[in-house]
């Protein structure tokens, strides 16, 4: 295999952390931060980034706020 660079692996983070490249570019760019400690801190920083969004993402609102939009939605309908 061969390294993929720091410009590859940088523009192509995104879908390789959502898994969205192909083996071969998986490949190169899981040995390109195995082997580059900038770009692995980076990808770090993404990961946990995009945990922390996707765990925030699964939270409802509570109750009552639901309940508060839901009946504004209704009266804006109602009047439109």
């Amino acid at each position: 295999m061969t390294d993929c660079g720091c410009e590859k692996a940088r523009r192509d983070l995104e879908e390789y952390l959502r898994h969205e490249v192909c083996k071969t570019q998986h490949s190169d760019i899981a040995e390109h931060l195995a082997n580059c400690a900038e770009c692995s801190d980076e990808a770090l920083v993404a990961r946990t980034l995009t945990d922390v969004v996707a765990r925030a993402c699964k939270e409802s609102a509570p109750e009552e706020l639901r309940d508060l939009v839901l009946t504004r939605i209704r009266e804006v309908q109602a009047t439109h």
